[in-house]
This record gives structure tokens, sequence and C-alpha cells, in this order.
């Protein structure tokens, strides 16, 4: 009978010991909208910003992504336009106040995703997506696009030209 016990339970134990799926790495862009003027609550992106809403298009070419979110702002839909219709992708639209609400849902979809966000997010969600928090951004601050990716989440930041 003690043999009969110590038998289940290394049956029991050796069937809680099965090691986890090894989930897949998974790549994150995080990019602040294209240029703007100062001062306006919803503005549309500069001349500047257009020429560089066009080169994002290409700036993906060897690795582009299945997913896009932007906030519901002029700015970021149109930083992402060029993009999105080159892939034939329709943005999915995301409340910037709910970063938290972002992040889960960014998790769902499958990988590569970009994520348009603000200056005042940014950090948070490259934060949330890898553990390193950038240098807060100033207006200035356009062009820059975080990249996240494998299992360790290494960050690089590159910049449009």
């Amino acid at each position: 009978m003690t043999r009969y016990v110590l038998a289940l339970f290394a049956l029991l134990l050796s069937g809680c010991m099965t090691p986890a799926p090894i989930q897949p790495p998974s790549t994150f862009y995080v990019m602040r909208h294209l240029d703007t003027l100062e001062g306006s609550s919803d503005p549309d992106l500069t001349e500047a910003g257009q020429r560089r809403a066009a080169l994002l298009a290409d700036w993906f070419a060897e690795e582009p992504p299945l997913a896009i979110f932007v906030s519901d702002t002029r700015r970021a839909r149109q930083t992402a336009a060029p993009l999105a219709e080159k892939l034939g992708i329709t943005p999915r639209i995301y409340d910037p106040s709910d970063s938290r609400g972002l992040i889960m849902e960014v998790m769902k979809e499958p990988a590569p995703v970009l994520i348009v966000a603000h200056s005042n997010t940014v950090p948070d969600i490259v934060y949330a997506l890898s553990g390193e928090r950038p240098d807060p951004l100033v207006h200035a601050d356009f062009g820059d696009i975080w990249r996240i990716a494998g299992k360790d989440r290494t960050v690089t930041k590159t910049r449009l030209p």
C-alpha cells in the first residue's frame, strides 16, 4: 500500500513539474506621432511630419508590423496612415489615457506591433513593455522609434531622418 501511495504521489508530482510552454519572442515598436506645431490641441502633421510619415512606410521594410495602434488624434492617425495603407492594415484606436488597457490589447496581437503614442505616454508604454524607461520627451522630440524585442525585451532606439 505504501508503495502505491508513493508511486501515485510521484506521478502527481511529475505532472506539476511540466515546464510552461515557451512563449515566442515578441517585437514591439513605440513611437511618438510625428512633427506638429506647438500649441494646438489636435494639430495636423507639418510638412516635415508628412515627409517622415512617408519614410515610415519604407522604414519597416524588413519587419513590418502586423498590427498598428493609434490614438484618435489627427497627428497619430496621419503618422500611421502611409504605413497602414501600404500594409493594408486598419489601425486600431486606443485611449491614450489608458496605457494599461493598451498594453493588454497589444499583448494579444501577433508581433510585430507598432504603437503611435504621445510625448507624455511613450515613456510609460516603453517601460511597460520592456522594464526600461526612456527619458521624458520634449516637444521637439519627433521621429524616435523604440524597438522592444526578444525574450529579454531589449530596447533599441533609432530615429527617422
